[in-house]
């Protein structure tokens, strides 16, 4: 494979590109799910090839294959200076690329077990055993497991000289709990919704989740959620716990930081951004304890990897700190918009060899604050905990948005009381985060992954992360309808 990415790129250089590079690509993806005692789904598929992308007079031509022999890798290197000669006869201005620090070496995931290799008998007895526990509660409908592995094997070389081999292994598994009522259907997800905890490593962290021990304490909730009351509309104090701050990070920080959001490239199809170029370094983005970081590096994130898609490094790079926008996510293309002497951060991604890469998110996190949930709860007074994402809407620009959430608790005099179903609350971002007056601790602190990110035209998926820990808010609107 290696060896076909490096006579891509010669050939490319050959046919006139000023920079090109080669990524060959051989991805590995495995999905199990089971309802009840049933399997409900085993699949299991690999795609290899290979994809070349050129410069050539200042504009991109991009083009794979997945034939890989010699002509089928050769033509689609010549493809992809044609398709960069086309371009560039409606180019608005010339491409120009940040430098980088041209990298060779190798990176694997660090795992134990890579699941791949484990018996497929002992991974559905596992999610059996899951789904068998949850159905000793009385009155759950039905109960699903889920356990995914995604592999990729990446060699990539450039025109700069970066040579690249990387396997990148992540995973997947979670329990979900329904009740059914005659007026209702609520869910108890663990250890998160959208295919449970997802992360890098290997088996033995699937195993490490305990499903078929959590599994009866979510499935008691979702029964208790059908004769729980709504959480009447009004406007206080809420608590969110870390896997709904991951995803309130997603939605309004991270996608309104990628820079080609910024730029308006991505506003035929995602959307643009509430956030401006010239805002770096004094628009607030939220209160003084509010501090943001991109990191590549973050042990069992699903951002995690040694390079990205275009050979940068991975590394932590500060976006908001005490609250103050300090950076974008870029590329090197478009780290020079920002000033002539920003590199790129290193988040350019292709979900395949087939697709050009884009600017996706990594690993985006909220930076702990200090003390326990208990701690924080204890200080809040009266308010509203919810947990666990059920819904989520934000408009184009990532400005105005409302969240569902699976469950949620009165705090009482700092204490968890009375359930709730089908929460709600809703804000704009800037005031949302400057509302923030409480994060909890290193030790509340879990990194939560995100396995369907979807941006560009046509669509790519992305498996992202963000560490969280339980979040408090002051005034803000809950049980919208």
């Amino acid at each position: 494979m290696r060896e076909l990415a490096q006579l891509a790129l010669d050939e490319a250089v050959a046919a006139g590109a000023s920079y090109a590079d080669a990524r060959a690509v051989l991805d590995e993806t495995e999905s199990l799910s089971v309802q009840d005692q049933r399997v409900e789904g085993v699949g299991r598929q690999a795609s290899r090839g290979v994809g070349v992308r050129v410069l050539v007079d200042g504009s991109w031509g991009f083009a794979g294959t997945a034939r890989l022999d010699r002509e089928a890798v050769l033509s689609a290197a010549r493809t992809a200076v044609a398709v960069a000669r086309a371009s560039a006869t409606a180019q608005r201005r010339a491409v120009r690329l940040a430098p980088v620090d041209v990298a060779t070496g190798t990176y694997v995931t660090p795992h134990d077990t890579d699941p791949l290799d484990v018996a497929l008998e002992d991974k559905l007895e596992l999610l059996l055993a899951a789904t068998a526990a949850a159905a000793s509660v009385d009155g759950l409908t039905f109960a699903k497991a889920s356990q995914d592995t995604w592999k990729s094997t990446k060699w990539f070389v450039s025109s700069e000289g970066a040579d690249l081999h990387q396997t990148l292994l992540q995973i997947g598994g979670g329990v979900e709990c329904v009740a059914v009522g005659e007026h209702e259907v609520q869910t108890r997800s663990f250890p998160n919704s959208f295919r449970g905890y997802c992360g890098t490593g290997g088996w033995e962290d699937i195993v490490a989740l305990d499903l078929a021990a959590q599994a009866p304490r979510y499935a008691e909730e979702a029964v208790a959620l059908l004769t729980a009351p709504e959480l009447p509309s009004h406007t206080g104090t809420l608590v969110l716990d870390g896997s709904q701050v991951a995803l309130q990070v997603h939605e309004s920080v991270g996608h309104p930081l990628e820079l080609d959001r910024v730029l308006r490239y991505e506003a035929a199809f995602a959307g643009t951004s509430w956030v401006g170029l010239d805002d770096v370094g004094r628009l607030r983005y939220g209160s003084p304890l509010v501090n943001f970081t991109l990191d590549t590096t973050t042990p069992k994130g699903m951002g995690t990897y040694g390079y990205d898609d275009e050979g940068t490094p991975a590394g932590r790079h500060p976006l908001v700190v005490d609250g103050v926008l300090c950076d974008f996510l870029t590329s090197r293309e478009t780290a020079p918009a920002v000033s002539d002497d920003t590199r790129s951060n290193g988040t350019m991604r292709a979900d395949s060899w087939g697709t050009i890469p884009l600017i996706r998110m990594t690993n985006i996190h909220l930076e702990p604050g200090e003390g326990t949930l208990d701690e924080l709860l204890s200080d809040t007074g009266d308010g509203i905990y919810m947990a666990t994402n059920r819904s989520w809407s934000i408009d184009d620009r990532r400005l105005n948005f409302q969240f569902g959430c699976e469950v949620a608790y009165e705090i009482t005099g700092g204490r968890l009381g009375r359930l709730y179903r089908n929460p709600t609350y809703a804000g704009r971002t800037p005031q949302f985060w400057g509302s923030c007056d409480a994060i909890a601790g290193r030790d509340a602190w879990v990194v939560y992954g995100t396995p369907n990110c979807g941006k560009g035209q046509p669509t790519q998926v992305a498996r992202v992360a963000h560490g969280a820990a339980p979040t408090r808010f002051r005034n803000v609107e809950m049980g919208v309808r």
